[in-house]
């Protein structure tokens, strides 16, 4: 895989500085894996074959399954929970890391006891998933008005209507596959 400084270059909206002004946070990306301690959140561009799954929000709004953490829960249980209740989907290969946003909170709290705080990270993983069932989404979580898995091309237009950055984050995860797959 290359260096972060080669991927910039070939995804810059992915690699520059942001600030999430909902969360207070200020975040860059970098490849690999951050300490399990600092994940709070945590994404993953699942596939279904060679098409994405996508969930669309009553905002209107098309993301990455995922979300936060609980207390004591790992990555991969974080991400089946997350699958279910977003997607209906479950996973069908182990996760595989593609990267993650490391941020640093202005804000004088955790957004939840159990995380760290000011720093946290939030990872982004690539794996195979089905969708199995209508999603389970929990009355206080994001309610999921339709979910899809479509071509590779449509999933980046897409998911721009939620973050500039995101199809950047989707050709690393391609990326990422495949090398996964000529490593088999």
């Amino acid at each position: 895989m290359p260096t972060d400084s080669g991927l910039a270059a070939a995804y810059p909206l992915l690699f520059a500085p942001q600030r999430w002004e909902w969360g207070g946070l200020d975040a860059q990306f970098a490849i690999g894996a951050p300490a399990d301690a600092l994940v709070t959140n945590v994404h993953v561009v699942g596939f279904s074959g060679d098409q994405v799954i996508l969930c669309r929000d009553d905002r209107d709004v098309w993301f990455l399954p995922g979300g936060t953490r609980e207390p004591g829960e790992s990555v991969e249980e974080c991400v089946g929970r997350e699958l279910l209740e977003e997607a209906g989907a479950v996973l069908t290969s182990p996760l595989t890391v593609v990267g993650a946003h490391h941020c640093v909170t202005d804000r004088p709290l955790p957004y939840r006891p159990h995380q760290p705080h000011p720093e946290k990270a939030w990872l982004w993983c690539v794996a195979d998933a089905a969708i199995v069932q209508a999603p389970t989404m929990p009355e206080d979580a994001e309610q999921i008005v339709e979910v899809r898995a479509v071509p590779i091309p449509e999933a980046a237009v897409l998911l721009l209507t939620d973050q500039p950055w995101l199809p950047d984050l989707l050709m690393l995860a391609v990326e990422t596959r495949r090398g996964d797959a000529a490593a088999r």
